[in-house]
Order: structure tokens, then sequence, then C-alpha cells
């Protein structure tokens, strides 16, 4: 492995420094974005939907939970599914790992939930055995394709005016990687996420993206099943 220079305490402080003027650029531009998104256009919400959760029968009015704001993460997790019926996807696994303590949304007027086609008694097995806490619903209609993620994974977000609701963003593909710390944290290593498509200096450990993945309750039995792969190589062509 061909590894970068070593150098004196000075040389190193000296070109943590140049590259954090690059890093202050990339949050001011963060930054900048997250001000453009804040005044995209409201798209109306006219059509009627209905979930079904743990208390019965729910309308997207309901899932708002009384809060202004809501997020809703369309979750892989269904009949045909690779890892059904014992787990959800491995990436959407992945993104419920990384949901913390919904507190803090809350008090910024704002519910996170999770949907599936799921049935109800499959998705809290599920949570019960990975230990995930997020309002997780079941779809019953076309809400996921009418909101561009009838299969793979992507986030919307919707906010209200009263009894109205209006869609005012939407993420998806790599965009899903902001809700998860792990690459983040991989991202400040001396390796990185050790992903084929990284520009590495030569010799540094890659596996293919995605590839690697796994149910936190499965790393010591890493199997790579043919339907996992292929799955992966076509996200990671989108």
């Amino acid at each position: 492995m061909k590894t970068p220079p070593i150098v004196s305490s000075e040389e190193w402080e000296a070109a943590r420094r140049q590259l954090l003027v690059e890093e202050k650029q990339l949050t001011h531009a963060r930054d900048a974005l997250a001000a453009k998104r804040r005044r995209m256009p409201w798209l109306a919400v006219e059509k009627e939907y209905e979930f079904d959760g743990p208390e019965g029968r729910a309308t997207l009015l309901d899932l708002f939970a009384g809060r202004r704001q809501l997020i809703v993460y369309r979750a892989f997790f269904e009949p045909g599914v690779f890892g059904w019926p014992g787990h959800a996807c491995r990436g959407c696994s992945m993104v419920a790992d990384h949901v913390g303590n919904l507190a803090h949304l809350n008090a910024r007027d704002t519910t996170l939930v999770f949907v599936s086609r799921a049935p109800q008694p499959d998705i809290e097995r599920v949570k019960a055995r990975m230990g995930w806490r997020i309002p997780w619903y079941s779809l019953t209609d076309a809400f996921d394709a009418d909101f561009g993620v009838d299969e793979w994974h992507g986030t919307n977000a919707f906010i209200r005016d009263g009894d109205r609701v209006f869609r005012t963003y939407f993420i998806n593909n790599r965009g899903d990687e902001a809700m998860g710390s792990t690459w983040n944290y991989l991202d400040m290593t001396a390796l990185g996420r050790q992903e084929t498509w990284e520009d590495s200096p030569e010799g540094y450990p890659q596996t293919p993206p995605y590839a690697w993945w796994n149910w936190h309750d499965n790393y010591s039995d890493a199997e790579q099943a043919p339907e996992w792969l292929a799955i992966t190589r076509r996200g990671a062509e989108e």
C-alpha cells in the first residue's frame, strides 16, 4: 500500500490547516444549498393516502402526529426484497440503524416515519429484533410510486398548513447518505470508505460500493448473496 509521507507535527498541522480552508468552503456551500432548499416551491398534496400502523389506519395528515413538518423514508421491506421476511434491505437497515433519539427532531416540530409495503406484524417483528424505535407504517396504496420511490429507497419532506399538506423536497440514492453517520465517520479516516469509486492512493483496500453493507447482527457471517450483489450493482449505476 502506497502511504502518504510521514512528516513532523508542524508539517502535519500545516497540511491540516490547508485542507481546512477547502472544508470550510464546502460547509458554506452546503449551507447555501440548504438555503435554496428552504426556498423551493411547495407542491400541494391533493390525493388522499392511507397507511396501516400499530394503532390501525392512518392518513398522511395523521403521520404528522400534530407537528408542522413530516419526513417520510420509504424503506425497501416487502415480499421479494433480499432478506425477506427476516430482514429489510441491508441498505435501508443501515439507514434505520442511524436514526437517533427522535426527541431532537420533535423539538423542531418535525416528525420522522418509515413506510414499507410489509404488513405490520412483519415490521414490528423486525423492529424488535433490530432494536429500532422509529414509527413505521405499511403502505396500502400508490403513495410510494406517486412520490418517486416505488422501489429502492428515498426520503420525502412535507409540511402542513392546518389540514393542507405540501411536498417540499425529495432525495434518493446517495442523497440518503446524509441520514447516516457511518459514511461521514469513514470519510474522515485515512482509508475512507474503502470502495472502488474513491480516489485513493495506490494499493488502498477497496471493494465494490454497497456490497460490504450488512445487517448489524450479521457481520460475523457476511454472506454476499447473488441477489444482494445484483441489487447493489444496479444501485451503483444510478
